[in-house]
């Protein structure tokens, strides 16, 4: 079976992607960021024409279930502006959501009570079936979780266990969270010894929020594809360290497994320059800094493989 990538619009061969911005957010509301939601279609319209008008061709969004992901306008913003649009499935970290929406108590806490009991089943649904309030038809292309202060938390633990168990029913790429204390490699260790997840079907986010190179060094060996996506506004603290980190994998070996996102999470984010970013300022640093070919390889080439799968239907 040839591998594609599922978008809002359909199943499409990755070498059609085009400039993919791997990792960003058109829609997404939280509690932890008040007044700074993104939430307005018609913002999000602009946003992917301008990201077009400057040769952006698909955006992913990692954006998951009960975070404001506009299920309902992801079709239609696809349409009316071109641009690719992949969507997620999966659940944040657990600080993201109010009280009580994954519940922990009674008989059988260990083993994912109450909402986390169907969890991987309402994934596998999204990524097969369709997201609710969407369209018939629109599905999720990835599942995206997240690590909390650690990957033994329970929250942390059993949603890698649903996304795992989601992962093996259809073939969805994993992408994951990650914070400056988030123990990557406790989270590449459980997807992936524990869990049987091949590691090139694991996205890892957020790199540069984690200083070690060793640590990038090592979590490139096992295999799995790196997301330089903290950047998302001009003077970000990560730009810098973003080009030092791309040319140290570079050097090692290791650019065939990075790629690149704006990560555009609220409205300041996205006033000062979201994914357009990466196209006029990024990109050209990057060109001007290792030749032409290693944008291309970054922002078309690598999500390509990243984001395409062979899909199945349990």
């Amino acid at each position: 079976m040839s591998r594609t990538v599922r978008t809002v619009l359909g199943d499409l061969d990755p070498a059609v992607l085009g400039v993919t911005d791997a990792h960003d957010h058109l829609f997404i509301r939280s509690p932890l960021l008040p007044g700074q939601e993104l939430d307005d279609p018609a913002a999000a319209e602009d946003v992917l024409r301008a990201y077009a008008a400057a040769g952006g061709r698909t955006l992913v969004q990692w954006t998951p279930l009960g975070l404001g992901r506009g299920a309902d306008s992801l079709a239609a913003l696809s349409r009316t502006t071109g641009v690719r649009i992949v969507a997620a499935t999966g659940a944040h970290q657990a600080v993201h959501y109010a009280p009580g929406s994954f519940s922990a108590t009674g008989a059988g806490a260990e083993d994912r009570p109450g909402p986390y009991t169907d969890l991987a089943e309402r994934f596998v649904a999204e990524l097969t079936t369709g997201l609710p309030g969407a369209p018939e038809g629109v599905r999720a292309g990835l599942i995206k979780v997240a690590a909390d202060a650690g990957p033994d938390s329970r929250h942390t633990r059993w949603t890698m266990a649903a996304a795992a168990e989601a992962h093996h029913a259809t073939g969805a790429p994993i992408a994951v969270h990650l914070e400056a204390d988030g123990a990557p490699r406790g989270v590449v260790h459980r997807l992936c010894q524990r869990h049987g997840v091949r590691p090139d079907r694991v996205i890892l986010g957020h790199l540069t929020r984690l200083p070690d190179r060793a640590l990038h060094r090592h979590l490139a060996a096992e295999g799995v594809y790196l997301a330089l996506d903290s950047p998302s506004r001009a003077g970000h603290a990560g730009d810098h360290q973003a080009f030092e980190v791309i040319a140290d994998l570079v050097e090692a070996g290791h650019a065939a497994q990075l790629l690149l996102g704006a990560d555009t999470t609220t409205r300041t984010a996205r006033a000062a320059g979201g994914p357009v970013r990466l196209l006029t300022e990024l990109a050209p640093r990057l060109a001007r800094s290792h030749g032409p070919e290693l944008p291309e390889l970054l922002l078309t080439a690598n999500p390509a493989a990243a984001f395409a799968a062979d899909w199945r239907t349990p």
